[in-house]
C-alpha cells in the first residue's frame, strides 16, 4: 500500500486582524511629526505625474497629507484619505492653515469608497506600500483612476535605510505569518506584477531623501517616541531586546552617514513611480 502525499496547505494572512494591529501601530506615536520632513517627496511626486489644475486627485493613505498638500498647490481638486482618522485631522489642519480646499475621508486603501474612474490621478506617498493585501490595494488605485490617467508612488526600497530599518524590526518583533514585505513596492519587478498588465506606462526612477538629525541616538530616540513600527516594536521588547534593537538600529545608520560628523546625515532610497493607465 503506496501513502498518497497531500498537498500542503497555508493559511491566509488575518488581513481584518492585521489591519486593526496596523491601525493602532500608525496611531501609536505621532508620524506627523516625522511625515511633515517629507514634504519634498510629495512635491517630486506632483511634478512627476504632471498634475495639472483643476483635475481630480486622490491621495491614497495620505497621512498627514504631503501628497495632498503638494496638489492642492497645483489647484487640483483634491480627496485625501486615510484609514487613521488621527493622521487626517492632522492634514486637515495643515490645508487649513495654508486656506486650501481639500476633502477629507477616512478610507481603507483596500476598499476605496469611490466610483470607478473617478480621478484624474491618484497618489501614495509611503502609504499604500502598506496595505497587508498588496494585490488588493493595487487593484483599487486602478479602479478609481480613470482610463489615461495617472498613478504616482513613492516607495521605500529594500536595500534602503527605511527598508532596511523595517528589515531589523521585523528580526525583533516578527510581522504576522504570510506577509509579503511592504518594501517590494519599491522593486520594479513587483510593480509590473501588480500593474503590468494594465498599464500602458511604467515609468520607476530612484531617488534619495536625506534624513538629517543631530546624531544616530537622536534618530533612534525621535523614531521611537513618534514612528509607529519602530514605536510598537520598542513596547513590545523587554529591557535587553530594546537594547538589541537601538543597537542594531544605530549600526545601521552609522553605515549610511555621510555626514561627515557634522550632524547625521543618511540617504534613504526610494522609488518614484509613474504609471499610466491604458
Amino acid at each position: 500500500m503506496t501513502a498518497t502525499a497531500t498537498p500542503s496547505q497555508t493559511t491566509a494572512p488575518d488581513y481584518t486582524a492585521i489591519k486593526q494591529r496596523q491601525q493602532a501601530t500608525w496611531a501609536s506615536g505621532d508620524f506627523s511629526v516625522i511625515g511633515t520632513k517629507l514634504q519634498i517627496v510629495g512635491e517630486m511626486l506632483a511634478e512627476a505625474v504632471d498634475l495639472r489644475a483643476g483635475e481630480q486627485v486622490l491621495d491614497v493613505a495620505a497621512g498627514n497629507g504631503n501628497a495632498t498638500l503638494a496638489a492642492a498647490r497645483r489647484f487640483a481638486e483634491v480627496t485625501s484619505t486615510d484609514f487613521v482618522p488621527a493622521l487626517l485631522d492632522k492634514g486637515r489642519r495643515r490645508a487649513e492653515a495654508e486656506g486650501l480646499d481639500v476633502h477629507f475621508e477616512v478610507a481603507d486603501a483596500e476598499a476605496l469608497p469611490f466610483e470607478a474612474g473617478s480621478f484624474d490621478v491618484v497618489l501614495s506617498t509611503f502609504g499604500v506600500m502598506f496595505a497587508p493585501n498588496q494585490a488588493r490595494a493595487a487593484s483599487e488605485l486602478l479602479r478609481v483612476v480613470r482610463p489615461g490617467g495617472r498613478i504616482g508612488l513613492a516607495n521605500w526600497t529594500p536595500d534602503g535605510l527605511i527598508g532596511r530599518l523595517l528589515k531589523i524590526v521585523g528580526t525583533h518583533v516578527p510581522p504576522p505569518a504570510g506577509l509579503r514585505s511592504p518594501s517590494l513596492w519599491g522593486t520594479e519587478a513587483h510593480l509590473v506584477s501588480l500593474f503590468g498588465p494594465v498599464a500602458h506606462q511604467l515609468r520607476v526612477e530612484r531617488k534619495l531623501f536625506m534624513f538629517r538629525y543631530f546624531s544616530a541616538a537622536h534618530f533612534v530616540q525621535v523614531f521611537r517616541d513618534l514612528y509607529g513600527p519602530t514605536h510598537k516594536a520598542f513596547a513590545a521588547l523587554d529591557a535587553a531586546g530594546q537594547a538589541a534593537l537601538e543597537r542594531d538600529i544605530t549600526g545601521l545608520l552609522n553605515e549610511f552617514d555621510v555626514g561627515g560628523g557634522r550632524g547625521l546625515v543618511a540617504p534613504g532610497e526610494y522609488a518614484e513611480i509613474v504609471i499610466t493607465v491604458g
